[in-house]
C-alpha cells in the first residue's frame, strides 16, 4: 500500500500551515501595532481628595507654597478648590458631606493628548467609559469604573484641557515661586487585588511595567510619570509623589512654615491635616 501523501494533499497541507502562520504572525503585528499606537497621555492631569474641612487644608498646602487656582462655589460657598502644582496638575480638594462623611482618596484624574482617540480606543477594546463631554471647568471629561479599591470600584477620570477653560485662563498664574514641589510624579492606588490591578492597568489600558519594581507602571505617553499598585492596607489615603527641584530649599521652607516633615535618604515624606502622605523627592 502506498502511504505517500498525494500531491493534492501535500498542497493542502502547505497551505493550512501558511494560512495558520500568516494568521499568528497578523495578530501579532496588530497586537505591538496597538501597543505601540496606543493613544498617548500628556501625564497626571490631578488627584482629589476630600477632606473634613476644605478652608483648613487650603490654608495647609498654602503653607506648602501650593496657590490656589480657583474653586467652584454653590451659593457662594466653596465645593470644590483646585490647588496648582503647574499649569497641568493641580490636588483638587472636596468637603465632607453628610452623603460622604470619609475622607481620602476620591480619584486619578489623567490628561488625554487627544481624549476622543483614548475613548474610541477602549471602546474598541471592550471598556465602557461614559461618553465624552464638557465638564463644570470648561474641558473635555469622561469617566470609567476601574478595579475594586477599598472604597469600591476605583473612578478613573480622564480630561482634555481645552481653550476657554478655567484652568487655561490660569496659564503661567498662581504658580508659587516657594512651592515645595513642581511636578506630580507618582500616585499610589490601593487596590483589593493588586495582580488584578496591575493585570487591568497593563493589557487593558497600555500602561507598562516598570523593571525594578512590577507594582510601578508607567502610562502611554512620553511623561514618564506612573501609578503605584500597592495592597488595600493603605486604606482611602491618598499618596502622592511630588518632584522637587531644590530638596534642602524645599526641607528650609517646611521648617519656616512649621510643617513636619521626615527625612528619609533622598525623600521627604509630609502627611496633610488628614493623613494623606506627600512623598517630595528629587529625580
Amino acid at each position: 500500500m502506498n502511504l505517500q501523501p498525494t500531491p493534492c494533499c501535500s498542497k493542502v497541507h502547505a497551505r493550512t500551515l501558511l494560512v495558520a502562520l500568516l494568521t499568528t504572525l497578523f495578530a501579532v503585528s496588530a497586537h505591538a501595532q496597538s501597543e505601540t499606537h496606543a493613544p498617548p497621555f500628556n501625564g497626571i492631569a490631578h488627584v482629589a481628595i476630600r477632606v473634613h474641612d476644605l478652608a483648613a487644608s487650603v490654608a495647609f498646602y498654602q503653607k506648602l507654597g501650593f496657590e490656589q487656582a480657583f474653586d467652584l462655589r454653590k451659593d457662594n460657598i466653596p465645593y470644590e478648590s483646585f490647588i496648582k502644582i503647574n499649569d497641568n496638575q493641580f490636588i483638587e480638594l472636596y468637603p465632607v458631606t453628610p452623603k460622604d462623611p470619609i475622607p481620602g482618596f476620591l480619584h486619578l484624574c489623567f490628561e488625554g493628548a487627544n481624549l476622543n482617540a483614548i475613548y474610541d480606543d477602549y471602546v474598541t477594546h471592550g471598556l465602557t467609559p461614559t461618553a465624552v463631554r464638557k465638564a463644570g471647568a470648561g474641558n473635555l471629561l469622561f469617566t470609567m469604573a476601574g478595579p475594586l479599591q477599598p472604597s469600591g470600584p476605583q473612578n478613573i477620570e480622564y480630561t482634555q484641557y481645552m481653550p476657554g477653560s478655567l484652568h487655561s485662563k490660569d496659564q503661567g498664574k498662581h504658580l508659587g515661586p516657594d512651592r515645595v514641589a513642581t511636578k506630580l510624579i507618582a500616585v499610589a492606588l490601593a487596590m483589593k487585588d493588586p495582580a488584578a490591578a496591575r493585570d487591568f492597568y497593563i493589557n487593558q489600558l497600555h500602561f507598562k511595567p516598570i523593571a525594578n519594581d512590577q507594582m510601578d507602571l508607567h502610562m502611554p505617553g512620553e511623561s514618564g510619570q506612573e501609578v503605584e499598585i500597592v495592597p488595600a492596607t493603605l486604606g482611602t489615603q491618598a499618596r502622592l509623589t511630588l518632584q522637587s527641584d531644590n530638596l534642602s530649599k524645599s526641607a528650609r521652607h517646611l521648617h519656616k512654615e512649621n510643617v513636619a516633615a521626615v527625612k528619609n535618604g533622598v525623600t521627604l515624606t509630609i502627611t496633610d491635616p488628614d493623613g494623606n502622605i506627600l512623598l517630595l523627592e528629587t529625580r
